[in-house]
């Protein structure tokens, strides 16, 4: 074999390589930055249809028993007495970043059953959120609860939002310490205390109360530039992936026509 032909064949052997690996590389690319768009434009259509579910007549708890479907992603008025006692702190929740300078500090949600007034019913209510103490767990924040009667607005949600944790997630109940948990198991509670429950929880919206709490929640559409960065960041490896390809190419077609003239 003449030395010119083995050159040659060594050199359609590297461009197959580099034509696989160029396609591999392009598919990942825009695989994932399709992936991230579609998640960019989910948080925008959520955001729109919680905007426009907001923009209904306000619920009223104390009126009647409202279905998840009727009245999830709504905003509601309930009026009732906090149950302090049977308080939830849920670990591991970020700061609400809507005007804060320090969103990555790690606290609680207080979730507070609310007994309705002249209803024998539950409301759960995410009442805010409150930093923890890093170098004891169970010390919990102060916070206020108020006493008697009051009057919660918010909005209505299925659960407060999960967070990953290990175990079976049963929830835990133990005497005279404060009850923290990963996530909120709104069926087991109820089930457990044995009394009629809403089967959602209310969201509490800021109105300037000063109890200890934070309720400065994000929008829904919180993170849609980080996946178009993301998106930005895939295609370009794409990019990359085709222009790797074409120098390749046009590398080896010099040297094929060098070994042809050889």
């Amino acid at each position: 074999m003449k030395p010119g032909n083995s050159l040659l064949q060594s050199l359609v052997a590297k461009r197959i390589v580099a034509t696989v690996s160029a396609l591999l590389v392009i598919a990942l690319g825009c695989g994932a930055g399709f992936w991230q768009l579609s998640r960019a434009n989910t948080k925008i259509a959520l955001a729109a249809n919680l905007l426009a579910r907001q923009q209904m007549p306000i619920l009223n708890a104390n009126l009647g028993s409202w279905t998840l479907e009727e009245a999830s992603e709504r905003r509601m008025i309930a009026r009732g007495q906090y149950l302090p006692e049977a308080a939830i702190w849920l670990d591991n929740r970020p700061k609400p970043i809507s005007g804060s300078s320090n969103a990555t500090q790690s606290g609680f949600y207080l979730m507070m059953p609310l007994r309705l007034e002249n209803r024998d019913e539950v409301l759960w209510i995410n009442r805010g959120w409150a930093p923890r103490n890093n170098e004891n767990r169970e010390t919990l924040p102060p916070i206020k609860t108020p006493v008697g009667i009051i009057s919660i607005e918010g909005i209505v949600f299925a659960h407060p939002g999960k967070v990953y944790e290990l175990g079976d997630g049963k929830t835990m109940d133990s005497l005279g310490k404060p009850k923290i948990e990963q996530n909120f198991n709104l069926a087991a509670e109820g089930s457990m205390r044995g009394w009629n429950q809403a089967p959602f929880i209310l969201r509490e919206e800021d109105t300037g109360v000063d109890d200890g709490l934070l309720r400065s929640w994000a929008p829904l559409t919180n993170g849609v530039d980080r996946h178009y960065a993301y998106a930005f960041q895939w295609f370009a490896l794409a990019v990359c992936g085709f222009l790797f390809w074409l120098i390749t190419g046009f590398r080896q077609y010099w040297r094929q026509g060098h070994v042809n003239r050889v």
